[in-house]
């Protein structure tokens, strides 16, 4: 497009007060080529008068490439919003006026250069158009008909979308249909009620978008969000369906009981807390060894769960579930004892006030205890060895019935165990590779996707197996964009919570598919119309970019070839940070606009200056929030300049800067690791690998590596981050001195 360009600076908000804007006009307008003329001063730009004045220019002028130099790009949106023109957000305020000294020459020059960025990032920019794919379908396919995918699909259809339901075995309702009773689910919490997955079922079968498959599994998927093409093995035989988003609610299975033989499994009135329930749905609460009622049973908290040995975590509702079968015992006969011996006893919500109701009763014994063992005592009865009670005592307890509380594993977790078992065999050679797979038993997979990066979700590192949903930062979310992770296959919880979960995932499928139908990304940029735009006839086919996709986003033909399913693609950028050749590109955001906004920088003779790569999600927001705050200063040789995500950072940025005469680089990027907090998942961490071999490109330059550092930033750490700006400028001060390209 023939742009025409127009600059609005915003005196609003202290800003006119802090910075010399004919100062910034002069300097801008001759620094990025605008005439003065195209620049206009606004006492605040957002207001009705300033808005009015901006389209003004847009329909009498032919206005279209606007730098509005004002606050944040996180402020203001919708009303700084111009739909038809190139914008770009130009930080002022929070950066400058909000963060540093008023009316200095060193804020001026400071707004200046942020001033000139923006102006490059407009000439540089180009118009968005969303990309847009023909025959999309808008079905959710939910994938577990238990009491989660059975809930899902209800909500999807509440919502007026077609649902394919699949479930593998004959009937739906999952663990929560084999249950005797539920905890009670609402106030007073008192007495146990009927399991509500068959209310479920029936409201599910009765509704006309939900078709349902039984006794089937998914033999195959593949595509895209609104393009998924799933192959379904029925009874029948196979059948392909069309499908715009999944749910993956497939549910859970008991913790391998026999691996407790510690907690007396094997023994004959030893059993866990699944079979106690077909018991009680029996009828009749008894020793397996001889048919004789149980009167003293006693129940083991975290058997498997919470011991490094067995299952690290929590499962969640093992205590509520031990509750709840204590009352079975002492409903079905007032004389028996229930004990329950607990690590700690942890029931979220108000799940709190059924345990506090089963507390009052005299026939329940609560009891804090770390149990050693469990031996038989004679006469079928059993000998509970604790310790570490509240009573700080060694105690025996007789019971003629155990039960194990067994801990809570994802369905998920068979599939990626078996993958993580392959991936190190692959790696040890073709040999190595071929034994595992003849000698290791396949589970059955969930997905069976026909991702270059594997056929099931990833799962969370050292989650031990629960889809990798993100949860720190959008819940649902999996690194398959349009399959969304609810219930148990998540993280361990209660039927209350995993029908609002099925609610959420739900809502994700619906997002998803209403998106790719506008060309708009989901997550975390969910406005976002860009896509890649691969300059494909100067690509080396290395490689690079299908393997560091966090999405799977990118396929290869049968040449190896990469290619793009664009509705899969977050907008993260980290192809266009890992593309060797500099290919990749987006419409607002490509390498050369980043590498001539940097360039755009003043470089001084004296003194230092630095730019600083800061990630949009949280070190730019926690950047802002330092000038909101308006207790600390930013320094001001620094200049900082937003990015998607460190991910898309390209090596040749650090050439850029530095060849210019910048004498530091700082990336501030999200955490990484197991507890990551980065929402593109692995962009951060990306990062920090290319830049662990930055010292090769500053070699070429003669510079030394500490010019070059990255930092870990939450959103939260703002109150720190002057501090670690300081001590990075101070180093190269003292450490390092000026760039020596300065002044070429």
């Amino acid at each position: 497009m023939e742009k025409k360009y127009g600059v609005y600076i915003c005196k609003g908000c202290g800003i006119g007060e802090a910075v010399d804007v004919e100062k910034v006009i002069a300097g801008a307008s001759s620094a990025g080529r605008v005439p003065k003329e195209q620049f206009k001063v606004h006492d605040a730009l957002c207001s009705p008068e300033g808005v009015a004045m901006i389209n003004a220019d847009i329909k009498n002028e032919g206005v279209n490439a606007l730098n509005l130099v004002a606050c944040s790009q996180r402020s203001k949106v919708e009303a700084l919003d111009f739909p038809g023109c190139v914008v770009a957000r130009t930080n002022i305020r929070e950066l400058v006026a909000w963060s540093q000294p008023p009316m200095e020459d060193a804020t001026s020059q400071l707004a200046v250069d942020y001033a000139v960025m923006g102006i490059v990032k407009t000439q540089k920019g180009d118009l968005p158009e969303p990309g847009i794919l023909e025959n999309l379908n808008k079905t959710v396919l939910v994938i577990g008909g238990g009491f989660t995918g059975v809930s899902s699909a209800i909500e999807a259809a509440k919502a007026g979308y077609d649902v394919a339901l699949v479930e593998k075995e004959a009937e739906l309702g999952g663990w929560a249909a084999k249950i005797f009773k539920s905890a009670p689910m609402s106030y007073p919490f008192e007495g146990l009620v009927e399991s509500p997955v068959f209310a479920k079922i029936k409201e599910a079968e009765a509704n006309p978008k939900i078709k349902i498959y039984k006794s089937t599994t998914v033999q195959k998927a593949d595509g895209q969000p609104g393009l998924y093409d799933v192959t379904l093995k029925t009874p029948g035989g196979e059948e392909t369906i069309k499908a715009g988003a999944i749910v993956l609610a497939a549910g859970w299975k008991p913790y391998d009981a026999a691996k407790l033989t510690h907690l007396g499994y094997g023994l004959p009135n030893v059993v866990t807390s699944v079979e106690f329930e077909e018991m009680a749905k029996k009828g009749r609460i008894t020793r397996p060894s001889d048919g004789k009622p149980a009167m003293k049973v006693a129940f083991i908290q975290c058997a498997g769960s919470r011991d490094p040995e067995h299952l690290p975590y929590c499962s969640h509702f093992c205590c509520s579930t031990s509750l709840k079968q204590a009352k079975y015992v002492r409903d079905a006969n007032p004389d028996a004892l229930a004990m329950i011996f607990y690590k700690d006893i942890r029931t979220p919500g108000q799940t709190e006030l059924f345990y506090k109701n089963m507390q009052n009763d005299p026939g329940v014994m609560l009891t804090k205890a770390e149990v050693k063992g469990i031996t038989e005592a004679g006469g079928g009865n059993l000998c509970v060895e604790a310790e570490s009670t509240l009573l700080g005592e060694k105690v025996k307890a007789l019971a003629d019935l155990v039960v194990l509380a067994i801990g809570v594993v994802p369905a998920t977790a068979g599939p990626q165990q078996y993958l993580d078992g392959l991936a190190a065999a692959a790696g040890k050679g073709d040999e190595a590779k071929a034994k595992y797979i003849a000698e290791t038993p396949k589970p059955e997979f969930l997905l069976n996707l026909g991702y270059r990066q594997g056929p099931e979700i990833p799962s969370m590192e050292g989650g031990f197996g629960f889809a990798d949903s993100n949860f720190l930062c959008f819940q649902y979310e999996t690194r398959r964009t349009g399959i969304y992770a609810a219930g148990c296959v998540r993280q361990p919880m209660t039927m209350a919570e995993t029908q609002e979960d099925a609610a959420g995932a739900s809502m994700k499928a619906i997002q998803v598919i209403e998106h790719v139908a506008k060309g708009i990304a989901v997550h975390p940029r969910a406005w976002d119309i860009t896509y890649p735009d691969p300059m494909m006839t100067r690509c080396t086919s290395c490689k690079r970019c299908t393997e560091e996709c966090p999405f799977g986003a990118i396929d290869e033909d049968a040449k190896g070839t990469p290619f793009y399913k664009i509705n899969r693609c977050r907008r993260c950028g980290t192809c266009m940070g890992a593309c060797p050749e500099r290919i990749v590109s987006f419409k607002d955001y490509h390498v050369d606009m980043i590498g001539s906004m940097i360039k755009s920088v003043e470089v001084p003779e004296e003194g230092m200056r630095i730019i600083c790569l800061a990630c949009e999600n949280d070190a730019y927001a926690a950047l802002d929030t330092v000038g909101i705050r308006r207790k600390q200063k930013l320094n001001p040789a620094v200049r900082i300049l937003p990015v998607r995500c460190l991910g898309s950072t390209n090596l040749v940025w650090v050439a850029d800067a530095f060849s210019r005469g910048i004498d530091g680089l700082l990336l501030l990027g999200c955490k990484y690791g197991e507890d990551y907090q980065c929402h593109f998942v692995k962009g951060s961490e990306l990062a920090n690998y290319r830049f662990s071999k930055v010292q090769e490109t500053l070699d070429r330059l003669q510079l030394e590596a500490d010019r070059c550092k990255m930092v870990q930033v939450g959103i939260d750490d703002y109150s720190r981050l002057p501090e670690i700006i300081d001590e990075f400028v101070k180093n190269i001060e003292d450490q390092l001195g000026p760039n020596p390209f300065k002044g070429f």
